[in-house]
């Protein structure tokens, strides 16, 4: 299947336009990265605590971040997380103890901020779990049930957290809520000590820095571990500058699209870097189907120039490129559209990288084989005048020798 043929387009011919174009990403990216947004690393590579915090209302970022400010925590990165109908956020607070001690110390830290301050003598029933519920109902014992109370209390306080997790998404609007779901005497008791807030922590997350900096470390070896066993898969398979073109274009789609990423203030994050390893070999394929196109034509066309050689042969593929990159675009499009918050950073990325790998196969890798190789044939044109010049001038020196004699 084609969607076009016998295109007669000159690529070679836009390969300033081309160079501005990619000077323009790359430094505006580069410049991002050094003194902007810098790389934006997500929790995974600089650690830090992330919060999970699910509102029974829109919430409101702005106040959540005051009552962060008021409560001591400064610059905590908030935004909303997955679909608006779920009401979520995800706070970022950078705590960076790896301990369990760590995970409590963040969900505290929330619980204290967002509770209203007039109900703080009593405990909060959507942010107590089933063993704080049991604790409690042991202690307070209000059923006296003697003997038999752990076994009860125990079903009691798992009843009370499935439903409020399970019917009503972990939050409930009021302890009336639990009428015929606990006993009246358990509900009595709960009225008294605790109430509801319009809030719940739903997860804690927390990766130490001394991980942050082996996970960061170990995502720089593989990107550069794949793009040198490219250059040397590439160097067997057709020549040196063929892999060198390759790896260039390689390495110029990722500093773009890092680049995006600072640009945009988005977090790099593990599954990012995922897709920029998976952007590197896709854009290494397009690359060798174009490079093998060209190996082909020099065969068929050796006495033609390399520029109209390479010509013919990007615009012979570029049906198969449309095809096959446009597909593959409309697929992470709709990953990135569709898939959701936890998959919003892969499918950017991927979206990014399809249409820079793309563009890298034409206007990078293509034009730098002609660059060179124009270079080699100046290099041996000036060489063979030279040795013409150095001839003339030994052979005129013999002249005189001879007519003095």
């Amino acid at each position: 299947m084609e969607l076009f043929r016998n295109t007669n387009i000159d690529f070679l011919g836009k390969k300033w336009y081309f160079l501005a174009f990619s000077l323009i990403f790359s430094v505006a990216g580069i410049c991002s990265m050094l003194f902007w947004h810098h790389i934006p690393w997500g929790v995974e590579f600089r650690g830090g605590t992330l919060v999970y915090v699910k509102f029974a209302q829109t919430p409101n970022l702005d106040q959540i971040r005051r009552d962060m400010d008021r409560a001591g925590l400064k610059d905590p990165k908030i935004q909303n997380f997955g679909p608006a109908s779920d009401n979520e956020v995800l706070i970022d607070l950078g705590i960076q103890e790896t301990s369990e001690a760590a995970l409590d110390k963040g969900k505290n830290t929330i619980i204290r901020t967002l509770e209203p301050q007039s109900d703080s003598g009593k405990q909060d029933l959507n942010n107590t779990g089933a063993a704080g519920l049991q604790a409690y109902l042991m202690q307070k014992d209000p059923m006296h049930l003697g003997t038999d109370a752990e076994t009860r209390y125990t079903q009691i306080a798992h009843q009370i957290d499935d439903f409020r997790n399970q019917q009503r998404g972990g939050i409930l609007t009021s302890i009336d809520d639990l009428r015929g779901i606990a006993p009246p005497e358990v509900v009595s008791a709960l009225q008294q000590d605790f109430f509801t807030s319009n809030f719940v922590v739903r997860n804690v997350e927390i990766v130490g820095p001394q991980v942050g900096k082996q996970l960061t470390k170990q995502a720089l070896y593989a990107t550069l571990y794949s793009l040198g066993g490219m250059l040397v898969y590439l160097w067997f398979r057709f020549e040196l500058i063929y892999g060198v073109g390759a790896v260039v274009a390689c390495f110029h789609d990722t500093i773009i699209t890092v680049g995006f990423f600072s640009l945009l203030n988005k977090e790099i994050s593990l599954t990012v870097i995922a897709a920029i390893l998976t952007l590197i070999g896709y854009s290494m394929n397009d690359t060798i189907v174009v490079f093998d196109r060209i190996r082909e034509n020099l065969k068929l066309m050796r006495r033609e120039p390399l520029a109209d050689i390479v010509n013919k042969s990007i615009n012979q593929t570029l049906s198969r490129t449309i095809l096959t990159s446009g597909l593959t675009f409309l697929t992470v499009l709709s990953l990135y559209i569709f898939g959701g918050e936890v998959l919003r950073g892969f499918s950017l990325a991927l979206v990014i990288g399809i249409l820079i790998g793309t563009y890298s196969s034409i206007a990078v890798a293509a034009p730098m084989l002609v660059a060179y190789q124009d270079y080699r044939a100046r290099k041996a044109g000036q060489a063979t005048v030279e040795r013409l010049s150095a001839q003339q001038r030994s052979k005129a020196t013999n002249n005189k020798v001879k007519v003095k004699a």
